[in-house]
């Protein structure tokens, strides 16, 4: 019904933000990479996706189409619902997510409350050829190839240094995801562990 809701975000709480639309304030649920980039007061575009109950009607907000498109593929698995879909990508970027299911890393999977093993086999052979096909700007995009640096480069030498310490694939990627391509392997390391501990 909503391909997007433009205006200025008027809320903000955990999981929820509401956007005021010419004086009607939408009340949308967004995962916390969302809600990390919305400020009270700035004017806002959410893609959204309308989930129509027999008791409610729940508008879900992203920031980028990207993660939008995440959350329906998410939800077209059967044992995954909307609440679960915003979890995993609470946890994990598109760019992560497609990283991790590539990689059949199912690690950095099992990472997010509410996944087991199990679950996490399922999202990977599920999700694996709708990404291709579906949502190929992610899987062949620059934070995609930060899985697979060149031969040699820093950025290969600090994602191996953080997968040794234990993190996976997915994990250790994302970590390094806005670091200087310039910067040096102690740089990039000190870069990927700060952002993990603040992922907690």
């Amino acid at each position: 019904m909503f391909y997007y809701l433009e205006g200025t975000i008027a809320h903000i709480e955990p999981y929820i933000a509401v956007i005021d639309c010419g004086g009607v304030g939408y009340l949308c649920r967004v995962s916390s990479i969302t809600q990390s980039k919305l400020k009270i007061g700035q004017r806002q575009r959410l893609y959204t996706h309308l989930h129509v109950r027999e008791d409610a009607f729940e508008i879900y907000g992203f920031a980028e189409q990207e993660e939008k498109n995440c959350f329906l593929l998410l939800t077209s698995i059967s044992s995954i619902g909307m609440k679960m879909a915003l979890s995993i990508l609470s946890s994990l970027s598109p760019a992560a997510l497609a990283i991790a299911v590539m990689n059949d890393d199912e690690r950095a999977l099992v990472a997010v409350p509410g996944i087991g093993k199990k679950l996490a086999q399922r999202i990977i052979l599920e999700l694996k050829d709708k990404l291709k096909r579906q949502m190929p700007d992610i899987v062949h995009s620059d934070d995609f190839t930060v899985s697979a640096p060149p031969s040699g480069s820093n950025a290969q030498e600090a994602a191996a240094a953080l997968q040794a310490l234990g993190y996976g694939i997915a994990e250790a990627a994302n970590a390094l995801q806005g670091a200087g391509k310039e910067w040096s392997v102690e740089e990039l390391i000190r870069f990927g562990l700060k952002n993990l501990m603040k992922q907690g």
